[in-house]
């Protein structure tokens, strides 16, 4: 049943209506969001601080902690505000916005992990190629590309969703402003436009997994070549960091978007949209710190004045 009311605000679904839980639900999303402000800062303060940092690898690894920073933000701080306050609501601008910046973030993080896995393999396959391929203006110009890729869509996306009449009810079933859930509110066939743009997008998605994919196969080429089995071990451990990063953001996000309707329900859903909304900018840091000596020693240094 539809009406031609407007919505000022949704309401989001919670984790649970006992109290004991929220407040232990606040605690544990304390938690996460403390570690993930922690380790993305001291990454954000070594590398702009430590002069032996300012690489290209580097500076890529400044805008992917900056993304992480801005994607865990845009939507744990008002579940925590919800959890603590017990509250569900959320108004239509708050939404709006929430939905932007969340595929601002995620579209630019996603670009940007294509461009880091570029910078890998010019540093292995092209290395003496790599100041002239990678210099200041040619990283500066692809961090901005990713940055303005995040930005066109998030556009494209939120502008497109929030101009179809919504009158199905204000009610959504997640923890935060999600696209799919707020077309099952729309009451016209318009929507079918924003599920077009959303298998654009979707494309995209997978051009970026194709040419990581095809960096790693001339990576893989180049290393079996090395002569030496320590020289083949340093410049894959190069590697393994972006590697398990591009997995772990990848391979939670396929499961959240392609698992079969069948196994799907709102408790499956609240705890998959934890896992790639939460997970990856929390342990991405450590991901990075644990296998690389410069960026620890920089940390350490931070950390002890």
């Amino acid at each position: 049943m539809c009406n031609s009311s407007s919505n000022n605000e949704f309401l989001l679904l919670a984790f649970t209506d006992t109290r004991e839980l929220q407040l232990l639900h606040f605690g544990l999303f304390l938690g996460i969001y403390l570690a993930a402000l922690l380790g993305n800062g001291l990454i954000l303060t070594a590398v702009a601080c430590d002069h032996r940092l300012h690489t290209p690898m580097y500076f890529f690894l400044l805008n992917l902690a900056l993304l992480d920073l801005g994607f865990i933000s845009t939507t744990l701080p008002k579940a925590m505000a919800n959890a603590l306050w017990n509250m569900k609501t959320i108004s239509y601008a708050g939404c709006a916005a929430q939905v932007f910046l969340l595929i601002l973030f995620f579209s630019a993080e996603f670009s940007l992990l294509t461009v880091m896995a570029y910078d890998r393999y010019v540093a292995i396959c092209k290395p003496l190629h790599y100041g002239t391929l990678l210099g200041s203006r040619a990283c500066a110009t692809m961090a901005a590309a990713a940055w303005g890729s995040g930005f066109l869509h998030a556009v494209l996306h939120t502008a497109n969703t929030f101009s179809l009449p919504l009158g199905r009810g204000n009610a959504l079933d997640q923890f935060f402003c999600q696209i799919p859930q707020i077309l099952k509110l729309s009451c016209s066939d318009l929507y079918l436009r924003e599920v077009r743009i959303t298998m654009a997008s979707a494309f995209l998605l997978c051009g970026c997994f194709v040419l990581i994919v095809l960096s790693y196969v001339q990576i893989f080429r180049a290393v079996l070549r090395i002569p030496s089995q320590q020289g083949r071990h340093k410049a894959f451990s190069t590697c393994i960091p972006h590697l398990t990063v591009v997995s772990l953001n990848f391979s939670t996000v396929m499961f959240a978007h392609l698992k079969p309707p069948s196994i799907s329900s709102p408790s499956l859903n609240l705890v998959v949209a934890v896992l790639y909304l939460l997970v990856p900018p929390a342990v991405n840091p450590l991901i990075y710190s644990m296998r690389n000596q410069h960026l620890k020693d920089a940390v350490q240094k931070l950390m002890t004045g």
